[in-house]
């Protein structure tokens, strides 16, 4: 998986949680093709080049969250696809899981900032209208997990 932006270009201003967000989209691809255990994972992705400048501690929750939880999430993703779940690229699929988790599991951070960071993630790792779909699923599963938020957000002009 090479990415348009490479997480080797050191120009590019990425914050820590970002950059957790790649290297967890990097960990989850490599889980979804080989299904290795989450910590083999883990340990292998914490060696990367730029792993450093990552949130370490998102990262690891957010690989141990989106595999630990990986077949709640896709439940809650199913009835929001406009396809099987076994047709999405797994750039798709790991970015879906991503972003469900951080719906599902971290309040804290807005359900706007979690779709626009998985809409990131897929225009730098996916194909050409993928950022379209993961936007469209993941907006429609923040209004089913967190409806007050989104209710209000929608109410402010």
């Amino acid at each position: 998986m090479k990415a348009k932006n490479s997480l080797a270009n050191p120009n590019k201003n990425r914050s820590p949680r970002h950059r957790s967000r790649e290297f967890a989209l990097q960990a989850l691809y490599q889980w979804l093709l080989n299904q290795d255990d989450a910590a083999v994972i883990i340990e292998h992705i914490r060696q990367a080049h730029g792993f450093t400048k990552a949130d370490t501690d998102h990262f690891i929750a957010l690989v141990s969250g989106a595999i630990g939880q990986a077949d709640s999430l896709r439940d809650a993703i199913r009835p929001h696809l406009d396809r099987p779940l076994e047709e999405l690229s797994p750039v798709e699929h790991a970015t879906l899981l991503i972003g469900a988790h951080e719906l599902a599991a971290h309040p804290e951070i807005p359900y706007r900032v979690v779709i626009n960071e998985a809409v990131e993630l897929s225009k730098s790792f996916g194909g050409v209208d993928g950022h379209k779909f993961v936007n469209g699923v993941l907006d429609k599963l923040a209004a089913r997990l967190r409806p007050v938020e989104v209710e209000a957000d929608r109410a402010t002009p």
